[in-house]
């Protein structure tokens, strides 16, 4: 390894050591019974608005945000910017529904948002399919985190043949896998605290030195022009057709991000009502370092980066702003930055799975020590069916990975959103919606002459998200059978469940 870059790797290294000595510690903080899933699985259902603020920013604003989003943007311009309206969008919608979906599960004992479409309902079908939809739609967000990870180790110069490419990416996950097996959300809990400081560290001394060093943002943005003009194959910067894929993307987004089960293990984890409130008043903060992270796209032109995968441009932009040490600094800040999500994802589809695939259909009599345990053990093989995406999915485009779930969870909106409110659709309405939904949205995003998955598809000259697509086309499906088949399953949740200021005795189950 020749071209290791010593200094970069002793920091990186470093760190990488610090949050994992975090991560087997976290154990021990705010210590429960982790036998019992909801103590291994959401933390006890204990953390305050302080906690849960790191939580969720750890959780929700991933490698994806800074190696993915860039990436686009040193592509294809300013469209990339569409995440920074979908993550502001979808803040009073999360205000408005989220309590309310904390309240009935703390007081029912849900551990899942499949746990409550089964309640809701009494549909275990619908509740089966819902969660797988969320189980396969984690696997490549999982997936993007991993090369969020990748990426930043080969940038300090690790290189290898054969399987040993994969190596340092390999022990790094067999890590985070031992510690959360051991210590359950506690760990990326604990984690957060670090990763988030470090980003902001990382991004504020971006956004200060690279204008110092590369001539302003005048300078900057002119040049990103001059490289997007220089190859048609690019989008224009928020012109012509560019602007459909933009709102498109950033709605259909919005639908699907507090339905993965991460983001819904992020929320069941919070003590109250109130603080998953106060949180989306003040979790808005990362959407301006959001956008910030996506001017690095536009920084790299400038600097004279050039990459042949654009997942590289933002490691090699901070090797060129920035001396050894904190490059490595850096680059610890974006493997922390999705250490802390892989771990929350692979949390919840293990509780996903132990809850309504498991239990069941399998074993309805499991005990609270025994799924607890299936859980630990789901939470290791979701991480290697996530390495299984990296060798298997081209990840030239990372951020397809993303998109490509939210494809197939936005389609659980109407069962779980809508139930919040109404129960006038049925079971068996809602499921042929989310087949019909996930079905459509996946057809259109696989293109089989290149074997790529691609997330809009052209409707007369405009590209729409395929998620939305699908989306439109299970609410039309679920109308329609729910009025010809009206629900008959009986409500097992009763109105005052919902209301997440009534007094309550907190369940265990």
């Amino acid at each position: 390894m020749a071209g290791l870059n010593v200094t970069a790797t002793l920091v990186f290294v470093f760190f990488f050591l610090l949050v994992t000595a975090l991560g087997f510690w976290a154990s021990r903080w705010r210590a429960g019974d982790l036998g019992q899933l909801h103590q291994w699985g959401l933390g006890g259902r204990q953390f305050g608005p302080f906690v849960t603020w790191f939580l969720l920013g750890g959780d929700l604003y991933t490698a994806y945000t800074v190696i993915a989003v860039p990436a686009l943007a040193y592509t294809a311009g300013a469209i990339a910017f569409f995440a920074v309206p979908y993550t502001i969008f979808i803040y009073p919608y999360v205000y408005l529904t989220m309590p309310r979906l904390w309240a009935v599960a703390r007081k029912r004992g849900y551990v899942t948002a499949a746990d409550f479409v089964a309640g809701r309902y009494g549909d275990k079908a619908l509740a089966l399919g819902v969660a797988l939809v969320g189980m396969v739609a984690t696997m490549p967000y999982i997936a993007l985190q991993l090369v969020g990870m990748e990426r930043v180790i080969g940038a300090l110069g690790f290189s290898g043949t054969g399987l040993m490419t994969h190596a340092p990416l390999t022990i790094a996950f067999l890590i985070l896998a031992v510690y959360t097996y051991s210590s359950g959300l506690r760990a990326p809990a604990v984690i957060a605290f670090v990763k988030d400081a470090m980003i902001y560290v990382f991004v504020i001394a971006a956004v200060v030195i690279a204008p110092i060093k590369l001539g302003g943002y005048a300078h900057i943005f002119a040049e990103a022009g001059k490289s997007y003009g220089s190859h048609a194959a690019t989008a224009p910067l928020l012109a012509g057709p560019a602007i459909w894929p933009y709102v498109t993307l950033a709605i259909g987004s919005t639908f699907a991000l507090f339905l993965y089960p991460h983001a819904m293990t992020g929320v069941l984890a919070a003590n109250s009502g109130r603080t998953i409130r106060r949180n989306a008043m003040t979790l808005p903060a990362y959407s301006v370092a959001l956008g910030l992270i996506a001017l690095m796209g536009f920084m790299a032109h400038a600097a004279g980066v050039k990459v042949a995968n654009p997942q590289d441009a933002v490691p090699q932009l901070i090797l060129t702003l920035f001396p050894d040490w904190f490059a490595g600094f850096c680059f610890a800040a974006i493997a922390v930055g999705a250490l802390v999500p892989a771990a929350v994802m692979s949390i919840g589809a293990a509780n996903t799975f132990t809850r309504n695939v498991w239990k069941p259909f399998v074993d309805p009599t499991i005990s609270g020590e025994k799924e607890a345990s299936l859980a630990k053990l789901v939470s290791l093989i979701v991480k290697v069916g996530a390495l299984a995406v990296i060798l298997f999915v081209p990840t030239q485009f990372a951020i397809n990975l993303q998109l490509l779930g939210g494809v197939w969870m936005a389609q659980a909106f109407p069962a779980v959103i809508l139930g919040l409110y109404t129960r006038w659709f049925s079971g068996r309405g809602l499921l042929a919606g989310l087949v019909a939904g996930v079905g459509v949205g996946t057809w259109l995003s696989y293109v089989p002459a290149s074997g790529t998955w691609v997330p809009v598809h052209a409707f007369f000259g405009h590209g729409i998200y395929n998620g939305l697509t699908g989306f439109v086309l299970n609410m039309v499906v679920a109308v329609v059978i729910s009025a010809v088949l009206p629900n008959d399953a009986p409500d097992e949740t009763a109105p005052a469940d919902y209301l997440d200021e009534a007094p309550a005795t907190p369940a265990t189950a």
